[in-house]
């Protein structure tokens, strides 16, 4: 798997099915294929793009791990961007047929609506990680500080979820956002378990090197 991950047509085949979705909203508005409101179903269907995208960069670490397909940390840049593309459709799609891009109604709606403050906040914090996600910023920022700005995005994922959960409390439908929970709450459990793991094996090798260190025979000149 590692060998077909690091073929070179492979980044471009997934970077078009990433575009999927996108290809798939667009045809539908072009051919009012959207259903009887359009402009509510993009507006949903970008942001469960977004919450689905957040979760796949999530997975990418725990899959990595206990697969060994150590090629797929190669993908997940393109996939959290792919994540902040679909958030800023979200957004678009919001200010647009929701507000009719009336600046002064969409302050003031985000002020005055909860979910609405709380998305617009995943957004933010995204901003700052789609705009580091390159080479040059990781250089620029130290790689210390950049992995502590990009940790950003499990608070992003629970923003995301709170958002998901008060847009779905109006209706009543929970079916999808305890599906999102349980997806997310399993990946940062496996993260918070694996960190557990690696602090406990560190006292365990210390202390068997020192075993071994007291078992070596002294030297005599």
């Amino acid at each position: 798997m590692n060998k077909l991950l690091m073929h070179p047509a492979t980044k471009p085949v997934i970077f078009l099915l990433c575009l999927l979705p996108f290809a798939r909203l667009a045809y539908g508005a072009f051919t009012d294929g959207l259903g009887a409101n359009p402009a509510e179903f993009l507006i949903r269907a970008t942001g469960d793009w977004t919450l689905r995208f957040i979760c796949i960069v999530l997975a990418v670490t725990p899959l990595r791990v206990i697969s060994k397909w150590n090629a797929l940390a190669r993908y997940r840049r393109m996939l959290g961007l792919f994540a902040y593309f679909y958030v800023v459709l979200h957004l678009l799609c919001y200010s647009w047929f929701d507000m009719g891009f009336e600046w002064g109604d969409i302050a003031k709606d985000i002020a005055k609506r909860p979910f609405i403050l709380v998305g617009f906040s995943a957004f933010v914090l995204l901003t700052p990680l789609a705009a580091t996600s390159f080479n040059r910023a990781i250089k620029a920022m130290g790689a210390k500080r950049w992995q502590m700005l990009h940790k950003l995005v499990y608070v992003i994922a629970g923003l995301g979820l709170l958002h998901f959960f008060w847009m779905r409390a109006g209706k009543n439908n929970f079916a999808e956002v305890f599906i999102y929970v349980a997806i997310i709450g399993v990946l940062l459990a496996w993260r918070v378990w694996n960190f557990a793991s690696k602090r406990k094996a560190k006292p365990a090798a210390g202390a068997t090197g020192a075993v071994r260190n007291s078992e070596k025979p002294l030297r005599t000149n």
